[in-house]
């Protein structure tokens, strides 16, 4: 009888950790995706000032035609 009671322990016991792994599993699955979108969100904006910065710099920068000469000329 003593044998039965300590495998029915044992088997709540288990159960219990199988419920708290599986509790662990959905939150750190809710972390990585909220991540995963941040993440997301962060590669659009850095592409976004990736192109703004090249077209700024590309703005600033004169064409052979429109540089003068330098002044030993």
């Amino acid at each position: 009888m003593a044998i039965n009671s300590e495998l029915a322990a044992r088997i709540t016991e288990l159960e219990a950790k199988a419920a708290f792994q599986e509790q662990l599993l959905e939150d750190l699955n809710q972390a990585l995706i909220t991540q995963q979108f941040t993440l997301d969100k962060m590669q659009i904006q850095l592409r976004y000032l990736a192109a703004k910065l090249k077209e700024s710099q590309e703005s600033q920068i004169a064409s052979r035609a429109e540089e003068t000469p330098p002044p030993h000329y």
